[in-house]
């Protein structure tokens, strides 16, 4: 059966790859648009924005989309009756065998699989004279706004193939022209003096060559001059250029700019009046306004510096805390841009629906304004549940239920409480896992001593509290988690946001240590050979946990066993040094800066760059308070170790729009943690390579360090690199795909004498120790998410001996990913 359908498949995209399948006798494929500049091809891309008629759509220079197109007929059959007139033995098959109904359903079954071959594919498209001419006129138009004005442009068709052509495109330029004297002439005194005060910014410059762009730019900057210093009723029709000479013989024009006065409508005659500067004399904030109750009478009401609060019920909000997002005050002049971050606040503090800021002419000098917010539900309620599979658990269901509390204390503060739980099972038989987990945000600094006026408000500066307590049973050693935190976060600017983290305490408890070497049974094999070797017995078997944990200690102290037997020594070293950090209590104090740079404008935008660094310490402060060690000299807390080091996170991504189809993501990523004082690294805080998100040929924790060969349940170190680079593409309709190429490992950095050398890290020469991995995967777009699929193939395998390359690039060694959403 599987290879019946194979066969089916191959023979539906053989029969599809055909491009011209669907074109028709005269007509032409359109293959490629060429554009020549003074005889010169062209790439470049403004140029082809002007381009009509544009190619199908490529992915890896196959048109995927013509291909799914071609797999349906846009003659086909669009009703039941008309199907059976085209297949009448097929429909009269299912009519005596079952019945009229079944046979209708049949036929509707294949007019629909037809509209979705052709919905979710690309039509052909034809060469057509009429969009080649609108093309011609538009590249002429565009080198007209160019400064070319006596550019010409012609066009000429060329038979490629069968039934295929392509279009070139020619533009001779000519002579540019520049601009000569610019003056200027405002009707209005007081637009003429905040224009004399901003002309040094002016986009027209005499000596420029013309370009239709900056004449926009420059009536965009006037209009937002005039409307951020008062001007309220100004706007752009008042701005005109005028002497602007295109048959000029040397090539030169003069520029006039006009600025006419206001013009008003009284009873259907139109008269000027000249612009003026206005006040905002009074605001109101409606805090529960809809518009259903919009004519209902306002039962409480409060003023605060000069601004009233009004409100339907009662009012909800307090003043106080409600005016920090308002940055329109009374008896200030109108402003677009404070109008315009009193709304971007607003919707920051994602507590109403819609908020809507009108105006009102109290006067010629005075206006009113009127502020209208439209609250979200008080309470909200959410409910997750996902199914999932990884190579510790073979089997994971969990479910979260969440409440959300907004104005929590009437200054639009939004409190949280989750609940969350999963059960398993796992080689280990089944297991659990519940937690709890509470959060307050603040939408301002909360801070002693008068720190939250360093930071202005503009900048949307919010303090976030949080809290959490998790539990487990046969996850691992059974941890206990509890974490605290508070941290500050503010945006610098559109792009750059910033995040201090004060407290991020973690205190992690094991509460069945003794069942260490039954969860990591690859420890127990290896520490059994190292005791073969120590009692001479090739039959030895440790008990667990007791034997275990004194023969590690014994082994570790005998200087002889080390001296005569280098290879199980260090085997030991490393097993108990892994052991004393998964199973240490840790109380990880940390204190942390974020910097993140992302200059994506939008969620379509897909040509963008992001960077991000976290500086990190932890126990700094504490292990200066505390005097209390261990026996392993580390710094402790109520006789629980403290972690301490430094930590440091560096990532940059960068996508590219190749087509309107296509985007070229690119990601590096590098980590340092350094411990200090004779701490560990805690096993959460250091680096693993591996998964869905990172090296995508290689599991969880499945690679490395360096080229220590695989074997264990994990594997850590104390530096990281990560680089990937994938290739994304629409398929059909919302299936999208990508190939990728992942490249990176963990190395460990610290210098202690446990390390072995293959998971150490040498400079430069350790390049050689990258794993590489390719693969494909493809993506669903469900609009509110991506369900991904990606199959990663091993390249190069850093701790193979002799050839690593390609050695297990194949099907039977393939590492399937689910995730959701992309992977970077």
């Amino acid at each position: 059966m599987k290879k019946l359908s194979f066969y089916i498949l191959l023979i539906l995209l053989v029969t599809s790859c055909n491009s011209i399948k669907r074109v028709a006798e005269g007509e032409q494929l359109l293959t490629k648009n060429t554009i020549f500049v003074d005889d010169k091809k062209t790439s470049g891309t403004e140029d082809y924005n002007y381009v009509i008629q544009r190619p199908n759509a490529k992915a890896l220079g196959i048109p995927l989309s013509l291909y799914f197109y071609n797999l349906g007929n846009p003659n086909g059959s669009k009703n039941s009756k008309e199907w059976e007139e085209r297949h009448p033995k097929t429909y009269k098959f299912f009519k005596n065998v079952f019945s009229e109904k079944q046979s209708i359903g049949v036929a509707n079954s294949f007019i629909g699989i037809n509209n979705w071959f052709l919905t979710s594919g690309q039509a052909p498209v034809i060469i057509d004279d009429i969009k080649i001419n609108r093309t011609v006129n538009e590249l002429k138009s565009y080198y007209f706004t160019e400064g070319y004005f006596q550019a010409e442009v012609t066009s000429k068709r060329d038979t490629v193939g069968t039934k295929k052509g392509a279009v070139n495109y020619y533009i001779t330029r000519g002579k540019a022209t520049f601009l000569d004297s610019i003056t200027k002439k405002i009707m209005s005194p007081v637009l003429d003096s905040i224009y004399e005060e901003n002309k040094k910014y002016t986009f027209l410059k005499s000596g420029d060559q013309y370009n239709n762009s900056n004449f926009e730019n420059e009536a965009k900057r006037i209009t937002k001059l005039y409307r951020n210093n008062g001007v309220y009723h100004f706007n752009l029709n008042s701005i005109g250029f005028h002497q602007i000479d295109t048959a000029s013989v040397n090539y030169k024009t003069n520029v006039d700019l006009k600025i006419s006065d206001r013009i008003i409508e009284e009873d259907g005659s139109y008269s000027y009046k000249p612009y003026k500067v206005q006040k905002i004399k009074k605001i109101n904030v409606y805090t529960d306004y809809t518009y259903s109750d919009k004519d209902e009478s306002i039962k409480d009401s409060l003023s605060y510096r000069g601004i009233s609060y009004f409100a339907h019920d009662k009012l909800k909000y307090n003043p106080k805390y409600l005016s920090q997002s308002l940055f329109i005050h009374p008896n200030e002049i109108y402003s677009d841009s404070l109008r315009n971050l009193t709304r971007s606040h607003l919707r920051g503090l994602k507590n109403f629906k819609t908020n809507t800021i009108k105006y009102r002419e109290l006067n010629d000098d005075e206006l009113e304004a009127n502020i209208y917010l439209t609250p979200i539900e008080k309470y909200t309620l959410g409910f997750e549940t996902e199914l999932s599979r990884s190579n510790i658990r073979n089997f994971d269901v969990s479910g979260k239920f969440s409440i959300l509390n907004r104005n929590t204390f009437r200054g639009a503060e939004i409190f949280k409480l989750s609940v969350s739980g999963s059960y398993f099972n796992s080689n280990n038989g089944p297991g659990w896992e519940l937690g709890t987990d509470l959060s307050l945000e603040v939408p301002r600094f909360m801070a002693p001593f008068g720190l939250n006026k360093l930071v202005r408000k503009r900048m949307s500066p919010k303090t976030s509290f949080y809290a959490g307590v998790a539990v487990q049973r046969n996850i691992g050693l059974d941890k206990q988690n509890i974490n605290v935190g508070v941290n500050y976060k503010w945006n610098y600017n559109s792009k750059k946001t910033l995040q201090l983290e004060v407290l991020n305490a973690q205190y992690i408890r094991n509460l069945n240590v003794d069942n260490y070497f039954n969860v990591y049974a690859s420890e127990y094999s290896k520490l059994n050979t190292v005791a073969q070797t120590f009692y001479n017995d090739p039959t030895y078997q440790l008990s667990v946990p007791n034997e275990v944990l004194s023969f590690m200690s014994m082994v570790a102290a005998d200087t002889s066993f080390a001296a005569n037997n280098p290879t199980e020594s260090q085997s030991n070293l490393n097993i108990l040094n892994r052991y004393n950090i998964i199973s240490s209590d840790f109380l990880i104090p940390v204190i942390a800066y974020n910097f993140t740079y992302n200059n994506q404008s939008s969620y379509e935008d897909q040509d963008f760059s992001y960077f991000k660094i976290r500086i990190a310490n932890s126990g700094n402060v504490m292990g200066l308070l505390s005097n209390q060690i261990n026996s392993r000299n580390q710094k402790t807390v109520l006789k629980i170790p403290v972690a301490q080091y430094f930590k440091t996170d560096i990532e940059y991504k960068k996508f590219w729009q190749l087509g309107e189809n296509s985007v070229l993501g690119f990601r590096a990523f590098t980590g340092v943690i350094l411990p200090y004082g004779d701490s560990d690294i805690p096993f959460s805080k250091s680096y693993f390579a591996g998964g869905s998100n990172d090296i995508r040929a290689w599991k969880t924790y499945d690679l490395g360090p360096g080229t220590r060969p695989q074997g264990l349940e994990y594997n850590i170190g104390s530096f990281k690199f990560l680089s990937s680079l994938e290739y994304r593409f629409d398929l059909v309709g919302s299936l999208k795909s990508a190939i990728f190429i992942d490249a990176g490992n963990i190395w460990d950095i610290t210098g202690q004498d446990f390390a072995d050398d293959e998971s150490k890290f040498n400079g430069f020469s350790s390049i050689k120790d990258l794993a590489v991995g390719a693969g494909f995967g493809f993506r669903y777009d469900f609009k509110f998410l991506v369900a991904r699929l990606d199959l990663g193939f091993k390249a190069h395998e850093p701790y193979l001996s002799g050839n690593r390359w390609f050695r297990n690039f194949n099907f039977g060694n393939t590492v399937y990913n689910i995730g959701i959403n992309y992977p970077f």
